[in-house]
């Protein structure tokens, strides 16, 4: 009976919600390409490249861009039975403007060429949360890089039902942010963001904190204990965006491929090797253009071989 239980616990890796969209790239001025993006969905698509099994919840609208975004987590491997289209609503489109000579990039809402605005994204809301609790109940890690009353729902019941929480703020939203917090195994935020507002609040809590301090490097946090792990060099720095989504992919990773035993009894400095797996990751994404540039330029093999060599060496 117990084999049993933990095979019906392991048949979802990771169910993510949150920040989700179509990216149009911008080069130079120039279009280039368009793809699925956010947060939320380039570590979900990435882990589906990497063959676990992942299942977004989102609400999208019923247009030809939901349908895009639907197709490439499903070519992806991704299980798409939970994202949920919508008539009369837009899905989210976002414009990434790239500098490839210095590596930098900006982000908009207004198309580059009509200059109207894109439409935003919308979380899901209590309907879709109902009709995924049994992605929610029985997945091994909860992602999520956005709040609402209704995603925190969806993190307690994952929580409830055993699963690793990963979050992953971009802002700091009061009384939902510390329901979050309670829950939450692992934090990943960046000290210049959002270090202000939530490096006391994470210190007096339970999580285990990834805090990233840009091209330098990061900590991993725990109550007062901190590691530091420098970041690796990258050869090429043709475009940095996507490079903290690449650490959150290889810690997930690698996260997964622990014992179900050991994950909720993991130390700062257990989780270093998964750290230092991400930051491969990034340093080597920063080669290509886009959020994903390395998957895209790269087979899944070459990847894995990335995280398969990942030590950490005090």
């Amino acid at each position: 009976m117990e084999n049993m239980m933990l095979q019906r616990r392991d048949s979802i890796d990771v169910v993510g919600t949150g920040f989700t969209v179509l990216d149009r790239l911008y080069a130079d001025g120039d279009f280039t390409a368009e793809a699925l993006g956010g947060s939320c969905g380039n570590v979900l698509v990435s882990l589906a490249m990497l063959r676990r099994q992942v299942a977004p919840v989102l609400s999208l609208g019923y247009d030809e861009i939901g349908a895009q975004l639907i197709d490439e987590f499903r070519l992806a491997g991704a299980n798409t039975r939970y994202i949920y289209q919508h008539e009369g609503r837009r899905s989210p489109v976002l414009r990434q403007e790239l500098d490839t000579l210095s590596g930098q990039h900006s982000f908009s809402f207004i198309c580059h060429e009509t200059l109207e605005e894109y439409p935003r994204y919308e979380p899901i809301g209590p309907a879709e949360v109902q009709s995924s609790l049994h992605a929610f109940e029985d997945c091994t890690l909860f992602y999520a890089d956005r709040l609402s009353p209704a995603i925190l729902d969806a993190m307690e019941r994952a929580h409830l039902g055993g699963a690793i929480i990963y979050f992953e703020p971009s802002i700091f939203d009061g009384p939902l942010f510390d329901e979050a917090l309670a829950l939450t195994s692992i934090l990943k935020y960046s000290s210049d963001r959002l270090g202000a507002e939530l490096d006391e609040r994470v210190a007096a809590s339970a999580a285990i904190a990834i805090v990233t301090h840009g091209e330098d490097g990061l900590e991993v946090r725990h109550g007062h204990e901190r590691v530091w792990s420098a970041a690796i060099p990258a050869a090429i720095v043709m475009d940095a965006c996507g490079s903290g989504d690449m650490v959150s992919v290889g810690l997930i990773d690698w996260l997964l491929a622990r014992p179900a035993s050991v994950r909720h009894s993991l130390s700062i400095h257990d989780l270093m090797s998964g750290v230092v797996a991400g930051q491969r990751l990034a340093a080597e994404n920063c080669g290509f253009a886009g959020a994903r540039g390395l998957f895209k330029h790269r087979d899944a093999a070459y990847v894995r071989s990335l995280l398969g060599g990942a030590r950490y060496d005090f």
